[in-house]
């Protein structure tokens, strides 16, 4: 981190003349187990991992707010603070400058700012680019401004940027994960009472480790598929008389099936299943003894894909072939992470084989004939907050 904050304030100091206030680093997130749960108001694990996005910044008081991004074909963007408001701005500038409306929305003044943007978080990998966007200048805007906000708020006013901002329908999961992460744990999230529980997850003490698998499938929160899994659920809820899927336990499915057409009831079965395969995973991560601990988890991750690829229809050819050869050559368990169509995939990989499963996802790949996958591994890490 320390080479890539200098690297920040040397390359900030060069575009506007003189070095930033100051730099925070919000990390990007790895979804242990829990997809699609966050917007039924279910249950997540995610993990802030370590890669994340710098955002060095300045305060300017002339009321204008001008953005770059480090290492990108992005526009450089000018415009004033008052101007910054939903449709105003679009790209990738919407989710850094819809933290700055959602500010002044909550009546935080906004003298300007002078904001460079760097990360190491892949773009369209399904590992919370976007929400490291958002978290890295919510904790820049709360130390610089004073607002005072606490995490749960700031959360809150990272959602309302994606949302109202950047037409992404995502849920919390992500600027949860980002700002309130924790080096070696998960965070057992419980999305109806925004509750947060770290779990333990000491990887490296195991002798594990999480393999992500960057497809190179770019994919898109705003894009139609993850809409439409949101409206399958609505109808869901509405023929159930329920409040959110939240409320539909395992034992009601049976009754579910004879009030929904099967497509919906897959959705529903998907989300009411991944609700205890997250509660089984963090049961295991928090008990002691032979039978529990990560190596014990492998066997819910991978029922977790089986699910998502056949009830919840958001995976594709390369994430399914990413899962099944990892499988083959020694995961314990596997399975797609993120919203799903494209993306990433993660293998929980005993350290001595991670070698192996990642040349032989990348042969898998080349043999197929479909772009050349990233494989890296990711550790749990410290959410968003100031480095320099």
């Amino acid at each position: 981190m320390t080479c890539r904050t200098t690297a920040a304030a040397d390359a900030f100091t060069r575009r506007f003349g003189h070095a930033p206030d100051g730099i925070w680093a919000a990390p990007g997130r790895v979804n242990l187990i829990g997809e699609h749960t966050d917007y039924n108001l279910g249950f997540a694990l995610p993990l802030a991992i370590d890669r994340s996005t710098l955002a060095a910044v300045s305060l300017r008081n002339d009321s204008t707010v001008r953005a770059t991004a480090l290492d990108t074909a992005y526009d450089d963007v000018t415009l004033a603070a008052a101007d910054i408001s939903p449709g105003a701005v679009t790209g990738w500038a919407a989710y850094p400058l819809g933290v700055v409306w959602a500010f002044a929305q909550r009546g935080v003044e906004i003298p300007g700012l002078e904001l460079q943007l760097g990360s190491d978080v892949p773009i369209g990998a399904g590992l919370s680019s976007s929400a490291a966007l958002e978290c890295s200048v919510a904790v820049a805007l709360n130390d610089l401004l004073g607002a005072g906000f606490e995490p749960p708020e700031l959360v809150q006013i990272c959602r309302q940027a994606e949302n109202e901002m950047a037409g992404a329908p995502t849920g919390i999961l992500d600027q949860t994960a980002s700002l309130l992460g924790r080096g070696d744990h998960a965070l057992l999230l419980d999305c109806r009472s925004l509750a947060t529980q770290p779990v333990p997850l000491p990887l490296r003490e195991a002798g594990l480790q999480l393999l992500v698998v960057d497809t190179k499938v770019s994919h898109s929160h705003a894009s139609g598929g993850y809409s439409a899994r949101r409206a399958d659920c609505a109808r869901a809820v509405e023929a159930l008389g329920v409040d959110s899927l939240r409320d539909v336990e395992e034992g009601m499915l049976p009754e579910a099936r004879g009030r929904l057409d099967q497509t919906t009831f897959r959705r529903v079965r998907h989300v009411v299943t991944e609700n205890q395969r997250v509660l089984e995973t963090a049961h295991l991560l928090t008990s002691k003894g032979q039978a529990s601990g990560p190596a014990a988890i492998g066997d819910l991750l991978t029922a977790s894909h089986v699910s998502l690829r056949d009830d919840y229809e958001v995976s594709c050819a390369e994430l399914d072939l990413a899962v099944d050869t990892a499988l083959q050559h020694g995961a314990l368990g596997a399975r797609m992470t993120g919203g799903g169509f494209g993306g990433s995939a993660i293998a929980l990989v005993p350290e001595e084989a991670a070698e192996k499963v990642g040349a032989a996802v990348v042969n898998s790949f080349r043999m197929a004939g479909l772009k050349q996958p990233d494989v890296f591994p990711v550790a749990p890490a410290d959410g968003a907050r100031r480095v320099a």
